[in-house]
Order: C-alpha cells, then sequence, then structure tokens
C-alpha cells in the first residue's frame, strides 16, 4: 500500500511539473549570451502582460524573471537543506524530549497558547531554528552585502540596467551544463529543489506522514 501510495505521488508530481511544458515544440536559439531560450515568443508575451498589469513589480525586478527565479530558486534549496539537517538532527537525538509536548516552565506562553500536546518541543526548537534564519535572510534581503544581491532590484542603482537586460534572456528548459559556481548551476539547483519540495508535499498529503519520515525513506534510511 506505501509503495502505491508513493507511485501516486509521484504521477500527480509529474502532471503537475507537465502543466508547464510549451504548447507548442520547443525551440532553442542563442543568444549574444549563448544562452537557450525556449519559445522566446511566449516569455516576451508574459513579460509584456505582466509589465502592462503590474509596472510597479516589474520595475523591481518581481514576475516572470531571472531575477525572480533564482531567488526562488534559492529559497527552495535552503528550504531542502534544513529539512535534511532536520532529519538528521532528530536521527541522531540533537532535539532533546523532541516528542514531548511543551512544558511551561521552559516555554513560558508558546506552552500555552499551542493547546494540549499540539506542539512538542521538536516542533518549538524547528520553528525557532526558522525564525532566526528568516530574520537573516530579510537582512540580506533589504541589505545585502556587496557581492551579492537584493531580492528588489534599486532603479538609482548603476547595475539596474544590466539586471533588467539579463531579465530579458531566459535560460529556458535546460540551461547549458556548466560545473561550478556558474548562473547555469545555480538555475538548475534551484529548479531542482523546487521540484523536490512539490515531490515532498504530494507524498505528505497522500501517504499522512511527517515530512521528515518520507525523507529518510527516499535516503534509503540514511538519517535515522
Amino acid at each position: 500500500m506505501k509503495s502505491v501510495r508513493s507511485i501516486i505521488a509521484l504521477i500527480i508530481t509529474l502532471s503537475a511539473v507537465s502543466a508547464f511544458s510549451p504548447n507548442k515544440p520547443v525551440t532553442s536559439v542563442k543568444p549574444s549570451s549563448s544562452l537557450k531560450i525556449a519559445n522566446p515568443e511566449v516569455y516576451e508575451e508574459a513579460q509584456a502582460r505582466w509589465e502592462e498589469q503590474f509596472s510597479p513589480l516589474a520595475k523591481y525586478g518581481w514576475g516572470p524573471s531571472v531575477h525572480a527565479e533564482k531567488w526562488n530558486g534559492r529559497h527552495a534549496m535552503f528550504g531542502m537543506f534544513f529539512i535534511c539537517a532536520t532529519a538528521y538532527a532528530k536521527g541522531h537525538g540533537l532535539i532533546p524530549d523532541m516528542d514531548v509536548p511543551l512544558n511551561l516552565k521552559e516555554w513560558g506562553t508558546l506552552a500555552t497558547i499551542s493547546g494540549k500536546g499540539t506542539i512538542t518541543n521538536g516542533r518549538a526548537v524547528i520553528l525557532m531554528a526558522n525564525v532566526h534564519f528568516f530574520a537573516i535572510s530579510l537582512m540580506a534581503t533589504i541589505c545585502p552585502l556587496p557581492f551579492g544581491d537584493s531580492l528588489l532590484l534599486d532603479p538609482d542603482d548603476e547595475s539596474y540596467e544590466k539586471s533588467m537586460a539579463r531579465n530579458q534572456q531566459p535560460f529556458g528548459y535546460m540551461p547549458d551544463w556548466k560545473t561550478g559556481l556558474t548562473e547555469e548551476a545555480e538555475i538548475i539547483n534551484g529548479r531542482l529543489a523546487m521540484l523536490g519540495l512539490i515531490s515532498l508535499i504530494f507524498a505528505t498529503a497522500i501517504e499522512q506522514k511527517p515530512m521528515l519520515d518520507i525523507v529518510n525513506e527516499w535516503t534509503g534510511g540514511f538519517y535515522y
């Protein structure tokens, strides 16, 4: 029965991915930056509609753009990393009394508002860890380091025109395979992470199991 549920989850995931396939045959062209673009007219039409309807957002790099895809991929990669790290912590006992309900003396108000046994020590520790990482991510978004980029493009920055021009050259469905610290590698890794999160959510909903248990099963019991 478990295997049947896993197969159903995989089929649904593949169906969701197929919804983003093009209506016309995929064609690849080589722009000056040697990036592959699949059906550029579809992408350009989507950008034009977005800029027309949501010009304030398009001005800052949001919408169907390379900039937005990078940020989505980065958050998905961090999410997958955090889930795997949590599974490792659970399997090696790094979170004490993980399945024990919160204690009023140790957790205070959080133990009272969570209801009887609703939040365990493990969930509370994971929650607080996510809050701290979210704060760091928020600061990196608003005030990035000189070698990084912000979530919102700054129209007054000298690199604004370059960033907007970059958004006009999508990577297509399969970027050129380039290893190392390259944009192509980041895009591929981000897409795989986003697909992994979608698959994990579907599997959790269908099998009615915690995400950590499913990840552990997918890795052949690697974590615990």
